[in-house]
């Protein structure tokens, strides 16, 4: 099911309506809230040359307070539009086609899609996972020179969780050792799950500490075992690789961070466009 530009265009067509949305996502329609300093419920109204509502008794409330629109120059319909992009897209959205369809600066534009990385990140959370587990580590980074793989240099290394049929978890780690990798499973995963992994050492001895541990042999050429297997997270990570490399040419391991928990976002919502962006919008 789609989520159509018009369709976003008829149901926020001014900055006007983004406004009032926003009002009543985090006060309550205005026909119903309670006023804090005289008393009397229903009273709101828009005001006129002010992005705020005002009670018959002066009182005022500014939706956009405490969120990145309130002191943004940039109109709040071009930030839901920014959101809508970001929602209906299945790589991410650059700064560059953020500036080219929000008619901003790219600086004004590399701050909104940071920002709203920022709100898909913390939407989606770090909830413990159970079950079956796949986990795998990975290295991300331009191409240079050396060592591929596991000790490339330059590299930022990043550790995922994926519970078979449900969320993804990925963790930017200094190194792909035993102590931290098996750290994070004993912080996220339930005892009692079943780990499937690949044959690194770094997951030897979790069948000793409350898991059940399974592996696929990589350098034996086997990539599934019956049930056994880390072929989800690797789509996974083929995915975000895909988007870096196509669509962000680059990204710095200081906002990799965010990067990764927009694409944790839209795989563990797994919802149509409009839910997703609905939800993003509520977030605020």
């Amino acid at each position: 099911m789609t989520y159509s530009v018009l369709e976003f265009m008829k149901q926020f067509p001014d900055d006007d309506t983004c406004l009032e949305h926003l009002f009543v996502t985090r006060f309550g329609n205005v026909e119903e809230l309670y006023c804090e300093k005289c008393g009397e419920y229903g009273k709101f109204r828009k005001l006129s040359k002010m992005p705020a509502y005002t009670c018959n008794c002066g009182h005022h409330i500014h939706p956009m307070k405490d969120t990145p629109f309130e002191r943004s120059r940039t109109p709040l319909q071009k930030w839901f539009y920014a959101m809508y992009l970001f929602t209906t897209s299945r790589h991410g959205v650059p700064a560059k086609e953020l500036q080219r369809q929000l008619g901003v600066t790219y600086k004004t534009a590399w701050r909104m899609g940071h920002e709203i990385r920022k709100y898909m990140t913390m939407i989606d959370g770090d909830n413990c996972l159970s079950g079956t587990v796949e986990a795998d580590e990975t290295y991300i980074g331009g191409k240079r020179k050396g060592k591929r793989g596991r000790g490339a240099s330059g590299k930022t290394v990043v550790f995922d969780m994926l519970e078979r049929n449900g969320a993804v978890m990925t963790k930017i780690v200094p190194n792909a050792s035993r102590l931290v990798l098996q750290g994070h499973i004993r912080e996220n995963v339930s005892e009692g799950s079943e780990m499937q992994t690949d044959e690194w050492g770094a997951y030897r001895g979790l069948d000793k500490v409350g898991y059940t541990h399974e592996t696929d042999e990589h350098g034996c050429g086997q990539y599934a075992r019956d049930a056994v297997h880390v072929n989800a997270i690797e789509g996974f990570w083929s995915q975000i690789k895909r988007s870096i490399k196509g669509t962000h040419i680059h990204v710095s391991r200081q906002h990799l961070d965010k990067y990764l928990g927009e694409f944790e976002y839209r795989y563990n919502m797994r919802k149509t466009p409009e839910i997703m962006f609905s939800r993003l919008l509520a977030s605020f």
